[in-house]
């Protein structure tokens, strides 16, 4: 027993350097933290309450969770605050997953705080919402019909949510700023600097506005403007032209994929003319039918742009169905689709986006340009279709300006990105006096981990040191292939 225990500490002190000197905090237990690769390492588990919607004097009180990763250097600089993205991921599951490996080099500048945003992981505070709301998947429905589905899921899921006990109105992101001020208090820091990525930086630019002075540095990936919640259509069409480019650079998919552009149009023109009947097989051996349609195709595809590691499955699904061949994407609903599910939503995420709104300028430009585009209206579905649904959740234009601030601020762009866009990114920090951009060539949107170079970057920004490149350069997956290539 006493070898297993000095094991186990030897273990301990090497997983985590310096933390001898660290003690938890008031609200916080230490915990051995294990990341889904089997590593693990030595943190504190905090919360602190705040309320849930602080215009209402009798609003309830809720907890936000996060995980501290106590800094290896003996003298840290400011709390590093992770923001994840989505709206609705978590703070402390991103720690868990790829990036664990950066939350702790990022621990060489100061205390690591994994932090769960209100609503999402250990911040939870309201069910899952599943709706009686169906969308039957053999029956031919209109964008119009779609939307007004989920106008019904939302109304209904609002109810639902109440009835449980919350208050959708605390569910906006400047709410989520003054948790902020209140996780720094919580932490009695003089300043805490963000770290954050995609709606993780629509915070931390919110945050920029409201307490310019209270933050130390703010590090962005693919960052997601304050009054662009709702993506420009035509930035997606752009998006598609510069995918087109990285193809032409590779012989055999190039002589595969001429024209990525005609080829979707063709697709969707002729899948709107004439809808095709696909028979799903199920576990138990039966089958359910699928009506594949244009509108599904541009779902399907907006979920699949992200990065451009998908980008060779997704081209060769709209190659087979051009072929009229509906193999591949029958393989795809049978992995990924779930027949006739109701819709359904987590609160967090619905309440955010539909709080974050649109200005009326931004809302004329996508409804002209969403009728011809290649993906439609569905990148960022269901915004703005469900405006107006919740009246009172609005934050109005003076939220959506800026933001303006002299934080240092970290800007990583990737060029393939199909979820945020590089023009985009400029314009959302254009009023920020202390930006450094990064392009990171040929990556996508989840670019933290596809080069040492992003790291190097982000330290040297840590550190207040000139940042060396403005370009990094990785390579290009294969679009010839795919994962479910025979």
């Amino acid at each position: 027993m006493f070898r297993i225990l000095f094991a186990s500490l030897a273990a301990l002190a090497v997983a985590s350097p310096g933390l001898a000197q660290s003690t938890a905090r008031d609200g916080e237990t230490a915990i051995v933290f294990e990341a889904q690769s089997g590593e693990s390492v030595s943190a504190f588990q905090g919360s602190f309450q705040v309320p849930e919607y602080r215009a209402d004097p009798d609003s309830r009180m809720i907890t936000l969770g996060y995980i501290r990763f106590p800094a290896t250097t003996p003298t840290p600089g400011s709390p590093i605050v992770y923001l994840a993205g989505g709206p609705g991921g978590s703070g402390t599951g991103t720690a868990e997953h790829r990036r664990f490996p950066l939350f702790m080099a990022m621990r060489q500048h100061g205390d690591v705080i994994a932090f769960d945003q209100r609503g999402t992981g250990l911040s939870q505070t309201a069910p899952r919402c599943q709706s009686d709301v169906r969308i039957p998947d053999d029956v031919a429905y209109s964008d119009a019909e779609i939307a007004t589905a989920y106008r019904q899921m939302a109304m209904e899921c609002r109810v639902f949510w109440e009835a449980s006990g919350a208050d959708v109105r605390g569910y906006t992101t400047a709410e989520s700023v003054s948790d902020l001020q209140s996780l720094k208090d919580h932490l009695d820091a003089d300043q805490i600097s963000l770290w954050s990525i995609s709606y993780g930086s629509h915070l931390a630019m919110a945050a920029i506005n409201a307490m310019d002075g209270d933050l130390d540095r703010v590090i962005m990936a693919s960052a997601e403007g304050l009054d662009q919640t709702v993506k420009l259509p035509a930035r997606t069409d752009a998006y598609f032209a510069r995918v087109q480019a990285a193809v032409d650079t590779q012989p055999e998919a190039a002589a595969l994929y001429p024209d990525v552009a005609g080829l979707m149009r063709r697709v969707h023109a002729g899948l709107e003319q004439m809808p095709v009947r696909i028979d799903i097989p199920q576990a138990d051996g039966s089958t359910m039918p699928f009506l594949l349609q244009r509108r599904s195709v541009q779902e399907f595809s907006s979920m699949m742009i992200a990065d451009p590691t998908y980008l060779g499955l997704l081209l060769a699904m709209y190659a087979s169905i051009d072929a009229q061949d509906y193999g591949l994407t029958t393989v795809l609903l049978q992995r990924f689709h779930t027949a006739n599910e109701p819709l359904s939503s987590g609160m967090m995420s619905l309440a955010m986006d539909m709080a974050s709104g649109i200005t009326a300028e931004r809302l004329a430009l996508f409804e002209a340009q969403a009728e011809n585009s290649l993906i439609g209206g569905y990148l960022n579905f269901p915004m703005p279709q469900l405006l107006g649904v919740w009246d009172d959740i609005d934050l109005g234009d003076d939220f959506r300006a800026g933001p303006t601030g002299e934080t240092p601020v970290l800007l990583l762009t990737g060029t393939l990105d199909g979820r945020t866009y590089p023009e985009a990114h400029l314009e959302a920090v254009a009023g920020l006096s202390n930006v450094t951009h990064v392009t990171v060539r040929n990556a996508g949107h989840n670019l933290f981990m596809v080069s040492d170079a992003v790291h190097e970057a982000m330290h040297q920004f840590m550190r207040a040191e000139p940042v060396t490149t403005d370009d990094i350069i990785i390579d290009l997956p294969d679009f010839s292939t795919h994962p479910f290539a025979q």
